[in-house]
């Protein structure tokens, strides 16, 4: 039967965290952080969540939006994904029509999607006239298995070890210590990390947010490093950002927030750790490596002018 792409309902949310876990087994999702993710969208970023249907069943998806926080006007992103048991279909095409033409629409001048590194994917992407920009790392850790560091017996004077929900009271220091990491990851998209309240919305409230097991490191109270963790509430851990603030960098605090984070997850019951890190972040891509952690698929990203 045909392929028809539509948008998402809330009586999809099972089907299409099932639909992106199996595409994308080396992150989270779940029913409810994909009713988040719809439902606290910022209008600004115009925001779709199309699902492709055939036989009534969702096989793929596709997040689409403008990037509302990026300095530089016209900056778009979309992604298909199409569920491995169900492509040759034509679903991933017809999603990024579908994706370009609403884009294109709402003033999008340039499209960003990430592909993955397989041979059919990236032809399916030039193809359509995306041209690769940059390649980022899937790294997974068995944490079952796998020894991790022994914590310090010791921290340096000045240096305290505790977790996100320390801040739950006031997460601000979170917030100014995630735009400052983030300022200085490598991107493709610049962005004006000076939104509190829109941070708090999207990220502090994420329902995949696992504040307990997220390590913050703080030098004479100061937040200095941390790792932001994320759990599907079951035995699937990722790391979402592990950054370290440029006065405190070069005094191993990025491996001291990595190693109790981890620690937690798996006296937690996680299992499977992973993380993602761009092809040109050498430092943190070497902490990995130095945690264990083994290179498991690799994505590229691409873009397309619009218009």
């Amino acid at each position: 039967m045909t392929v028809i792409v539509r948008d998402f309902r809330p009586e999809d949310a099972e089907a299409v965290s099932r639909s992106r876990q199996a595409c994308i087994p080396f992150q989270v999702a779940t029913p409810r952080s994909v009713l988040f993710d719809v439902g606290t969208a910022n209008p600004a970023a115009k925001f779709r969540l199309l699902v492709a249907e055939r036989n009534g069943e969702i096989i793929g998806t596709a997040y689409a939006g403008i990037a509302y926080d990026s300095s530089e006007p016209g900056q778009a992103y979309a992604t298909p994904q199409v569920h491995p048991d169900h492509r040759g279909h034509g679903a991933g095409g017809l999603l990024l029509r579908t994706a370009e033409d609403h884009l294109a629409a709402e003033g999008a001048t340039s499209l960003y999607a990430w592909v993955m590194d397989e041979p059919a994917n990236l032809a399916f992407a030039a193809k359509r006239g995306y041209r690769p920009t940059r390649s980022a790392h899937f790294q997974r850790l068995d944490l079952a298995r796998t020894d991790l560091p022994e914590p310090p017996g010791t921290l340096p004077p000045g240096v305290e070890l505790g977790t996100a929900a320390d801040y739950e009271a006031d997460p601000r220091p979170m917030f100014v210590a995630d735009a400052e990491a983030t300022a200085d990851e490598p991107s493709d998209i610049a962005t004006d990390f000076d939104d509190y309240e829109d941070w708090v919305r999207h990220t502090w409230d994420n329902p995949l947010l696992d504040r307990g097991l997220s390590t913050v490191v703080t030098v004479d109270g100061e937040v200095a490093a941390f790792t932001a963790a994320f759990t599907d509430g079951g035995t699937h851990y990722v790391s979402g950002m592990t950054g370290t603030l440029r006065a405190y960098r070069g005094r191993g605090l990025a491996k001291l927030a990595k190693t109790d984070s981890l620690r937690r997850a798996r006296a937690a019951g996680c299992t499977d750790a992973y993380t993602s890190n761009d092809g040109a972040n050498g430092p943190m891509l070497a902490i990995n490596e130095w945690f264990g952690y083994e290179i498991c698929a690799t994505e590229v990203r691409h873009v397309r002018a619009l218009g």
